[in-house]
C-alpha cells in the first residue's frame, strides 16, 4: 500500500457486487478471501480518479466506456505473472513431440493470457531452435490478453536484465540485442522474431473474432481465476478451435480433472484433441 493511501472499507455487499460485475465482464472469481486484495485495489483506483466512497465509484463505472474505466478496473484485479520458458517441461515436450510432426511448414499458435510477452516469444525461439528452415515456413503466433497495458508492453519486446535470467546465454546473444546498457541494461526482441507475433487485446469471455484453427493453445495459469463452469466452457471453446491432433497446454497449477471435455490428457498439463492431422 502506497504511504498515505487509505483503504477502501469495502463492506461485504459492496465485494459481491463487484465480484459479480468483474464475473460478469471476465470470468474471473474473486472468492471471499480476495477481499482484502480488492480493497487495497480498489483504493488506488478510487485516489486515481478523485472518488470518496466505493458507491461513487460503481455510479462511474456504469458511466463508463469498455475502453476506459471498466478495464483499468478489470486490470487492477489481476496479476500479470510470467517469466521465459517457464514450466520448461511444455517447451520440451513442443520441441521433441509437436514440431517434428508438423506438416505443410504452416503453424498456427495461440497463447491466451500472454501477460507480458514472454511466452509467445518464447515460444517463437524455440520454433526457430528447432526447425531447420524456419524462415521458409509459414509460422504465425497470436498472443492474446485483457490487459491492453500488457499488450502495448509485450509489443515492444522490451526486457530487462533480470527478465532474462531464465534464457541461456547463447539465446540472449542470438534472439536480442541490447538497447540499454544504463541505468539497467535492456534488451529487444530482434525484429525477424517479433514479426510472427501478433498481439492484440482479447477478453476470453466475449465473442473471438479469428478464424481458422490452430495447431497449439497455450492458457497457462489463466483459469486458476475462474470458476469450474466458466473453465468448462472456455475448454470447450478451445477445442472447437483446435486440429484435430492440435495441444493445449495449461498451468502446472491447474487441472482439468472433472471437467467435461472431449480433450485427451497426455502428461500433467498437457492434452491433444484426438484425430489426425
Amino acid at each position: 500500500m502506497d504511504a498515505g493511501l487509505t483503504p477502501v472499507r469495502l463492506e461485504k455487499a459492496q465485494f459481491e457486487r463487484i465480484s459479480q460485475l468483474v464475473h460478469r465482464l471476465t470470468g474471473i472469481n474473486l472468492h471471499p478471501g480476495k477481499q482484502e486484495l480488492v480493497n487495497a485495489r480498489l483504493t488506488k483506483r478510487l485516489r486515481a480518479l478523485g472518488l470518496k466512497s466505493l458507491d461513487a465509484y460503481m455510479e462511474y463505472l456504469k458511466r463508463d466506456d469498455p475502453e476506459g474505466e471498466l478495464v483499468a478496473m478489470i486490470e487492477a484485479m489481476t496479476t500479470n505473472k510470467t517469466s521465459f520458458f517457464r514450466e520448461p517441461q511444455h517447451f520440451d515436450y513442443m520441441g521433441r513431440q509437436i514440431v517434428p510432426g508438423l506438416r505443410n511448414r504452416k503453424i498456427r499458435i495461440w497463447s491466451a493470457g500472454c501477460s507480458s510477452g514472454e511466452e509467445p516469444y518464447s515460444i517463437a525461439i524455440l520454433l526457430d531452435e528447432t526447425i531447420q528452415d524456419f524462415a521458409l515456413w509459414d509460422i504465425s503466433l497470436l498472443a492474446t490478453d485483457l490487459s491492453s497495458r500488457m499488450i502495448a508492453y509485450a509489443r515492444k519486446g522490451i526486457y530487462d536484465k533480470n527478465c532474462l535470467r531464465d534464457v541461456p546465454p547463447l539465446l540472449i546473444s542470438k534472439y536480442f540485442t541490447c538497447i540499454e546498457r544504463s541505468p539497467v541494461c535492456r534488451y529487444q526482441v530482434i525484429e525477424p522474431l517479433r514479426r510472427h507475433v501478433h498481439f492484440a487485446r482479447l477478453n476470453l469471455m466475449e465473442e473471438w473474432p479469428m478464424g481458422g484453427s490452430f495447431d497449439v493453445i497455450f492458457c497457462r495459469n489463466v483459469m486458476i481465476y475462474f470458476d469450474k463452469p466458466t473453465q468448462e466452457q472456455l475448454v470447450n471453446r478451445f477445442w472447437k478451435l483446435l486440429k484435430p491432433g492440435g495441444h493445449l497446454f495449461v498451468g502446472h497449477s491447474e487441472s482439468l480433472a472433472g471437467s467435461q471435455h472431449k480433450l485427451r490428457y497426455v502428461q500433467p498439463a498437457i492434452y491433444m484433441k484426438p484425430g489426425i492431422k
